[in-house]
């Protein structure tokens, strides 16, 4: 059975991401599937890796849940805008602190190399645009998707990751936007 964890990276609860969540939710609640949710900004954390990898800050209470949730799921879906390329400080905050060794990899003692614990899941990237898709791909270069998934989610060990690119927002009409929350419900009701 497919169990799916939704990650909101979007601070504001009123925003198009939170729109996106919801209707993944309802297209996930279609199915067979087994559904958690972490919206990070409603999150109690400090997002400051504060001493880096060099001494250990003890997670917060919510931080511990989320662990929980991220090694339950074997789906986990990314709802986050772009903004200056990457994605929100409170998101950056969430990987920095959760996402840690001796829970999603492990370097090896004197080597290069780590171990990656997070194997066998998979995600789906879905990230919202102030510019055009096409603009975003070829004239940027993608810099928030390279980060998550290479640079995070390969890192730990998760290897199959698709993406849903919605661009550009800023100046859409409200049948664009209608549209793209009906492709998002289907994505959730497959479990995509």
């Amino acid at each position: 059975m497919k169990k799916i964890l939704i990650i909101n990276g979007h601070p504001d609860p009123e925003s198009y991401c939170y729109a996106i969540h919801n209707v993944y939710k309802k297209g996930v609640l279609q199915s067979n599937a087994e559904l958690k949710e972490i919206n990070v900004g409603e999150l109690q954390f400090n997002p400051n890796l504060e001493f880096g990898y060099k001494k250990r800050t003890v997670l917060e209470a919510d931080l511990l849940e989320a662990q929980e949730k991220i090694k339950w799921a074997n789906h986990i879906v990314w709802i986050y805008p772009v903004w200056w390329g990457s994605y929100p400080a409170i998101l950056k905050g969430f990987i920095d602190r959760v996402f840690l060794p001796g829970f999603a990899f492990q370097k090896r003692e004197n080597s290069v190399w780590w171990d990656k614990y997070l194997t066998g899941k998979s995600a789906r990237i879905i990230s919202t645009l102030d510019q055009p898709n096409w603009y975003y791909k070829w004239i940027n270069k993608q810099p928030s998707h390279s980060a998550i998934k290479r640079l995070t989610l390969n890192f730990i060990g998760i290897k199959k990751v698709k993406f849903t690119t919605i661009g550009s927002l800023r100046l859409s009409k409200d049948s664009y936007r209608k549209n793209w929350l009906l492709k998002v419900e289907k994505l959730g009701k497959l479990n995509l």
